[in-house]
Protein backbone atom coordinates (compact mmCIF):
# COMPACT_ATOMS: atom_id res chain seq x y z
CA UNK A 1 0.00 0.00 0.00
CA UNK A 2 1.63 3.49 -0.97
CA UNK A 3 1.54 6.40 1.20
CA UNK A 4 -1.42 7.82 -1.00
CA UNK A 5 -3.63 5.13 -0.35
CA UNK A 6 -2.96 5.12 3.16
CA UNK A 7 -3.71 8.24 4.15
CA UNK A 8 -6.95 8.03 2.53
CA UNK A 9 -8.31 4.87 4.03
CA UNK A 10 -7.07 6.71 7.80
CA UNK A 11 -7.77 10.12 6.92
CA UNK A 12 -5.42 12.07 8.31
CA UNK A 13 -7.46 14.99 8.59
CA UNK A 14 -9.82 13.54 11.26
CA UNK A 15 -7.02 12.38 13.65
CA UNK A 16 -6.03 16.75 13.10
CA UNK A 17 -9.56 17.38 13.73
CA UNK A 18 -9.52 15.54 17.14
CA UNK A 19 -6.20 16.06 18.85
CA UNK A 20 -7.33 19.50 20.37
CA UNK A 21 -10.07 17.36 22.17
CA UNK A 22 -7.04 14.85 23.65
CA UNK A 23 -5.49 18.52 24.36
CA UNK A 24 -8.34 20.11 26.24
CA UNK A 25 -8.34 16.92 28.73
CA UNK A 26 -4.26 17.18 29.44
CA UNK A 27 -5.10 21.35 29.52
CA UNK A 28 -8.26 20.32 32.52
CA UNK A 29 -5.56 18.00 33.98
CA UNK A 30 -2.95 19.88 34.15
CA UNK A 31 -0.46 18.30 32.49
CA UNK A 32 2.96 20.01 31.62
CA UNK A 33 5.15 17.78 30.96
CA UNK A 34 6.26 17.24 27.19
CA UNK A 35 6.10 13.53 27.52
CA UNK A 36 2.45 13.53 28.00
CA UNK A 37 1.86 15.75 25.34
CA UNK A 38 3.71 13.79 22.58
CA UNK A 39 2.63 10.20 23.83
CA UNK A 40 -1.27 10.94 24.02
CA UNK A 41 -0.57 12.68 20.36
CA UNK A 42 0.94 9.00 19.17
CA UNK A 43 -1.71 7.08 20.74
CA UNK A 44 -4.47 9.22 19.44
CA UNK A 45 -2.89 8.57 15.71
CA UNK A 46 -2.95 5.07 16.47
CA UNK A 47 -6.54 4.78 17.76
CA UNK A 48 -7.65 6.93 14.73
CA UNK A 49 -5.59 4.76 12.62
CA UNK A 50 -7.38 1.82 13.76
CA UNK A 51 -10.43 2.83 14.29
CA UNK A 52 -10.92 3.51 10.19
CA UNK A 53 -8.85 0.76 9.04
CA UNK A 54 -11.23 -2.01 11.12
CA UNK A 55 -14.24 -0.11 9.52
CA UNK A 56 -13.05 -0.27 6.20
CA UNK A 57 -12.47 -3.73 6.80
CA UNK A 58 -15.04 -4.89 8.50
CA UNK A 59 -17.50 -3.18 6.10
CA UNK A 60 -15.80 -4.44 3.24
CA UNK A 61 -18.71 -6.73 2.07
CA UNK A 62 -21.43 -4.12 2.89
CA UNK A 63 -19.90 -1.54 0.63
CA UNK A 64 -19.77 -3.66 -2.36
CA UNK A 65 -23.38 -3.34 -2.39
CA UNK A 66 -23.81 -0.52 -1.74
CA UNK A 67 -23.08 2.18 -4.92
CA UNK A 68 -22.29 5.02 -2.79
CA UNK A 69 -19.61 3.22 -1.26
CA UNK A 70 -18.70 0.64 -3.54
CA UNK A 71 -15.70 2.78 -5.10
CA UNK A 72 -13.85 2.65 -1.38
CA UNK A 73 -10.20 1.29 -1.59
CA UNK A 74 -11.33 -2.44 -0.61
CA UNK A 75 -14.53 -2.64 -2.82
CA UNK A 76 -12.62 -1.56 -5.62
CA UNK A 77 -9.49 -3.52 -5.31
CA UNK A 78 -7.25 -0.94 -4.76
CA UNK A 79 -6.53 -2.03 -1.47
CA UNK A 80 -5.88 -5.68 0.04
CA UNK A 81 -8.53 -6.42 2.89
CA UNK A 82 -5.29 -8.06 4.86
CA UNK A 83 -2.97 -5.37 4.88
CA UNK A 84 -5.83 -3.10 6.23
CA UNK A 85 -6.68 -5.91 8.76
CA UNK A 86 -2.78 -5.91 9.99
CA UNK A 87 -2.21 -2.17 9.93
CA UNK A 88 -5.03 -1.39 12.36
CA UNK A 89 -3.38 -4.88 14.35
CA UNK A 90 -0.55 -2.79 14.52
CA UNK A 91 -2.06 0.46 15.36
CA UNK A 92 -3.70 -1.20 18.08
CA UNK A 93 -0.53 -2.62 19.58
CA UNK A 94 1.14 0.65 19.25
CA UNK A 95 -2.05 2.65 21.26
CA UNK A 96 -1.81 -0.05 24.08
CA UNK A 97 2.00 0.82 23.85
CA UNK A 98 1.84 4.51 23.85
CA UNK A 99 -0.87 4.07 26.98
CA UNK A 100 1.35 2.10 29.09
CA UNK A 101 4.15 4.39 28.27
CA UNK A 102 1.76 7.41 30.16
CA UNK A 103 0.68 6.09 33.56
CA UNK A 104 -1.14 2.86 34.36
CA UNK A 105 -4.61 3.77 34.09
CA UNK A 106 -4.10 4.55 30.78
CA UNK A 107 -3.05 1.24 29.63
CA UNK A 108 -5.78 -0.69 31.87
CA UNK A 109 -8.59 1.70 29.89
CA UNK A 110 -6.81 1.37 26.24
CA UNK A 111 -8.09 -1.76 26.15
CA UNK A 112 -11.62 -0.69 26.64
CA UNK A 113 -11.08 1.65 24.19
CA UNK A 114 -9.87 -0.74 21.15
CA UNK A 115 -13.34 -2.69 22.01
CA UNK A 116 -15.25 0.54 21.47
CA UNK A 117 -13.16 1.21 18.17
CA UNK A 118 -13.81 -1.70 16.87
CA UNK A 119 -17.55 -2.18 18.09
CA UNK A 120 -18.87 0.80 16.21
CA UNK A 121 -18.35 -1.23 12.97
CA UNK A 122 -20.87 -3.71 14.32
CA UNK A 123 -22.93 -1.27 15.95
CA UNK A 124 -23.51 1.15 12.51
CA UNK A 125 -25.40 -1.95 10.98
CA UNK A 126 -28.67 -2.78 13.39
CA UNK A 127 -28.77 0.91 15.47
CA UNK A 128 -30.21 3.83 13.65
CA UNK A 129 -28.60 6.14 16.71
CA UNK A 130 -25.02 5.96 15.35
CA UNK A 131 -24.63 9.47 15.49
CA UNK A 132 -24.47 9.39 19.18
CA UNK A 133 -22.24 6.12 19.21
CA UNK A 134 -19.53 8.33 17.09
CA UNK A 135 -19.89 11.20 19.90
CA UNK A 136 -19.47 8.55 22.66
CA UNK A 137 -16.14 7.63 20.41
CA UNK A 138 -14.88 11.25 20.51
CA UNK A 139 -16.00 11.98 24.00
CA UNK A 140 -13.03 9.77 25.08
CA UNK A 141 -10.39 12.25 24.11
CA UNK A 142 -11.01 14.71 26.21
CA UNK A 143 -11.26 12.02 29.26
CA UNK A 144 -8.16 10.03 28.13
CA UNK A 145 -6.65 13.40 28.07
CA UNK A 146 -7.35 13.93 31.46
CA UNK A 147 -6.51 11.00 33.15
CA UNK A 148 -3.30 11.15 31.14
CA UNK A 149 -2.26 14.36 32.90
CA UNK A 150 -3.49 13.28 36.32
CA UNK A 151 -2.94 9.32 36.43
CA UNK A 152 -6.05 8.79 38.67
CA UNK A 153 -9.79 8.38 37.82
CA UNK A 154 -12.21 11.39 38.55
CA UNK A 155 -15.34 12.18 37.54
CA UNK A 156 -14.83 15.83 36.09
CA UNK A 157 -13.65 14.68 32.72
CA UNK A 158 -17.06 13.47 32.19
CA UNK A 159 -18.52 16.92 31.73
CA UNK A 160 -16.29 18.35 28.99
CA UNK A 161 -16.72 14.45 27.05
CA UNK A 162 -20.14 15.51 27.49
CA UNK A 163 -19.65 18.55 25.64
CA UNK A 164 -17.32 16.98 23.11
CA UNK A 165 -20.05 14.43 22.73
CA UNK A 166 -23.27 15.82 22.16
CA UNK A 167 -21.41 18.52 19.93
CA UNK A 168 -20.74 15.92 17.30
CA UNK A 169 -23.70 14.06 17.75
CA UNK A 170 -25.83 17.18 16.98
CA UNK A 171 -23.83 17.66 14.16
CA UNK A 172 -23.68 14.45 12.49
CA UNK A 173 -27.29 14.53 13.18
CA UNK A 174 -27.94 17.73 11.66
CA UNK A 175 -25.68 16.44 8.44
CA UNK A 176 -28.06 13.07 8.29
CA UNK A 177 -31.02 15.88 7.30
CA UNK A 178 -29.27 16.67 4.02
CA UNK A 179 -30.64 14.68 0.63
CA UNK A 180 -26.88 14.72 -0.31
CA UNK A 181 -25.73 13.56 2.53
CA UNK A 182 -26.90 9.65 2.03
CA UNK A 183 -25.09 7.01 4.66
CA UNK A 184 -25.75 4.16 6.28
CA UNK A 185 -27.13 6.66 9.22
CA UNK A 186 -29.96 8.26 6.87
CA UNK A 187 -32.04 5.66 9.18
CA UNK A 188 -32.13 7.84 12.02
CA UNK A 189 -33.82 10.90 10.08
CA UNK A 190 -35.88 8.54 8.47
CA UNK A 191 -37.29 7.14 11.44
CA UNK A 192 -37.81 10.64 13.49
CA UNK A 193 -38.68 12.60 10.41
CA UNK A 194 -36.70 15.72 9.45
CA UNK A 195 -38.45 18.37 11.82
CA UNK A 196 -37.91 15.63 15.11
CA UNK A 197 -34.30 15.24 13.74
CA UNK A 198 -33.54 19.18 13.39
CA UNK A 199 -35.04 19.54 16.87
CA UNK A 200 -32.68 16.50 18.19
CA UNK A 201 -29.54 18.09 16.76
CA UNK A 202 -30.68 21.34 18.55
CA UNK A 203 -31.44 19.63 21.81
CA UNK A 204 -28.10 18.01 21.68
CA UNK A 205 -26.46 21.55 20.91
CA UNK A 206 -27.46 22.89 23.84
CA UNK A 207 -26.74 20.40 26.39
CA UNK A 208 -23.28 20.62 24.94
CA UNK A 209 -23.50 24.11 25.73
CA UNK A 210 -24.66 23.63 28.73
CA UNK A 211 -21.40 20.82 29.84
CA UNK A 212 -19.08 23.81 28.97
CA UNK A 213 -21.00 26.28 31.04
CA UNK A 214 -20.82 23.56 33.60
CA UNK A 215 -17.11 22.66 32.82
CA UNK A 216 -15.87 26.21 33.48
CA UNK A 217 -18.00 26.07 36.92
CA UNK A 218 -16.66 22.83 37.89
CA UNK A 219 -12.75 23.85 37.28
CA UNK A 220 -12.21 25.81 40.83
CA UNK A 221 -8.45 25.37 40.91
CA UNK A 222 -8.75 28.30 38.75
CA UNK A 223 -11.83 29.42 38.85
CA UNK A 224 -12.68 29.57 34.84
CA UNK A 225 -15.88 30.67 35.21
CA UNK A 226 -15.19 34.23 35.87
CA UNK A 227 -12.17 34.48 33.06
CA UNK A 228 -12.80 36.52 29.97
CA UNK A 229 -11.32 34.05 27.25
CA UNK A 230 -13.40 31.26 28.82
CA UNK A 231 -16.75 33.67 28.59
CA UNK A 232 -15.64 34.87 24.42
CA UNK A 233 -15.22 31.04 23.71
CA UNK A 234 -18.87 30.38 25.08
CA UNK A 235 -19.50 33.35 22.78
CA UNK A 236 -17.99 32.09 19.46
CA UNK A 237 -19.39 28.50 20.00
CA UNK A 238 -22.69 29.67 20.38
CA UNK A 239 -22.56 31.67 17.02
CA UNK A 240 -21.20 28.71 15.30
CA UNK A 241 -24.09 26.62 16.61
CA UNK A 242 -26.74 28.83 15.84
CA UNK A 243 -25.25 29.12 12.25
CA UNK A 244 -25.14 25.70 11.62
CA UNK A 245 -28.97 25.38 12.58
CA UNK A 246 -29.99 28.44 10.69
CA UNK A 247 -27.97 27.05 7.41
CA UNK A 248 -30.43 24.06 7.60
CA UNK A 249 -33.01 25.05 8.98
CA UNK A 250 -32.88 28.40 5.78
CA UNK A 251 -30.94 26.95 3.64
CA UNK A 252 -31.30 23.27 3.10
CA UNK A 253 -31.98 23.36 -0.36
CA UNK A 254 -28.56 24.64 -1.00
CA UNK A 255 -26.16 22.21 -2.23
CA UNK A 256 -23.01 23.97 -0.69
CA UNK A 257 -24.70 23.86 2.42
CA UNK A 258 -22.86 20.79 3.75
CA UNK A 259 -19.53 22.48 2.95
CA UNK A 260 -20.75 25.64 5.21
CA UNK A 261 -21.49 23.66 8.27
CA UNK A 262 -17.88 21.34 7.74
CA UNK A 263 -16.32 24.52 7.30
CA UNK A 264 -17.63 26.59 10.46
CA UNK A 265 -17.31 23.24 12.42
CA UNK A 266 -13.64 23.00 11.98
CA UNK A 267 -13.49 26.02 14.60
CA UNK A 268 -15.47 24.96 17.73
CA UNK A 269 -12.63 22.24 19.09
CA UNK A 270 -9.79 24.70 18.39
CA UNK A 271 -11.95 27.49 19.98
CA UNK A 272 -12.35 25.59 23.26
CA UNK A 273 -8.89 24.81 23.91
CA UNK A 274 -7.65 28.26 23.16
CA UNK A 275 -10.72 29.34 25.99
CA UNK A 276 -9.33 26.65 28.47
CA UNK A 277 -5.89 27.18 27.14
CA UNK A 278 -5.99 30.90 27.75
Amino acid sequence: MNFKNFFDIIKIEQTLFALPFAYIGIVLGGGTSLNIWIWVSVALFAAKTASMCFNHAIAAKSNVMNPITADRHIPAGIVDKKTVLVIGICSSCLFVFSAWMINPLCFYLSFLAIFILVAYSFFKRFSATTHFYLGLIEAAAPIGGYFAATGYFDWFPIIPGAAIMFWLSGFEILCSTQTTQVTQDESFDKKLGRINTLIVSIICYALALTALVFMGYFWLPVKIYYDKFYCVMLILVTVIFISQQLIIWLKSDDPKSLKYLFRLNKFVAPFIFAGILL
